[in-house]
């Protein structure tokens, strides 16, 4: 991808929008909207890293109520040209086509690799990722068997939902939020495994959500580790401007 003068890539990630309540993320759903807003002008493309909803399910012809002013900017912005593209995180890791029909948005269920202005990016939500988070990938395990997903999917749309939505609220595991502090950079998953990667190639940024905590670490003299936050706490959002990355929070 080359950006044009003027244009900007944005990445943004966990949202949770539902999460307590949809009457308590509403106010959120309306920044991130506004936000989303603001930027279609020089936005080249934008990268959306997860867990925009706190649970998300797609039944063959059902999806779960609500996020109607996200759905709607989403698809105003994709009909206007710009590329988004969507990599699900461990809360809405069961989508299947929705987003691609509805909205042409393609979505990715592992990270990917993009060379933009001739940097490369290595990005993902980061759930799974790395020689820890172990308790998040046992509960995955559970959560992709064909079985378990053809169980789920018989329950009635009003029970599943709400299964789903309670699960999300309550279970730390599941929402990543267990741990939301800096660990040390010898304990951040994440981090250790960008290192890993770069032992077998070079990637000048790691982008990843999921940690919920706004981090710019220097892995090297060439490549750069960035954890977008989230959209709770912090508000953060990292952009590229064609030759430089930086993390952003929101203005009050």
């Amino acid at each position: 991808m080359s950006l044009p003068k003027g244009k900007k890539v944005y990445f943004a990630s966990d949202n949770h929008l539902g999460a307590p309540t949809r009457k308590d993320s509403l106010p959120r759903e309306k920044k991130f909207v506004a936000w989303l807003d603001s930027i279609k002008d020089d936005a080249a493309a934008i990268f959306l890293m997860g867990d925009l909803f706190d649970f998300w399910f797609e039944y063959k012809t059902v999806v779960p109520k609500g996020f109607t002013r996200t759905l709607g900017k989403l698809a105003e912005l994709s009909d206007m040209g710009i590329p988004i593209s969507y990599f699900v995180g461990n809360h809405d890791l069961w989508m299947n086509g929705y987003f691609e029909e509805e909205l042409n948005i393609p979505v990715y269920h592992k990270p990917q690799q993009f060379l933009i202005n001739d940097t490369s990016f290595f990005i993902g939500h980061g759930d799974g990722l790395g020689p820890h988070d172990k308790g998040f990938k046992r509960m995955k395990k559970v959560f992709t068997n064909p079985v378990a997903k053809w169980f789920f999917k018989w329950l009635h749309p009003d029970l599943g939902v709400r299964l789903g939505q309670h699960l999300s609220v309550n279970n730390k595991i599941i929402s990543g939020e267990a741990d939301a502090k800096f660990l040390g950079e010898d304990k951040e998953w994440l981090i250790l495994y960008a290192k890993r990667k770069l032992e077998q190639q070079h990637y000048d940024h790691f982008i990843f959500g999921h940690r919920h905590l706004p981090m710019e670490i220097k892995l090297n003299e060439k490549s750069t580790y960035t954890n977008l936050g989230d959209w709770i706490s912090y508000f953060t959002y990292a952009v590229f401007d064609g030759e430089k990355l930086t993390l952003e929070k929101l203005e009050d």
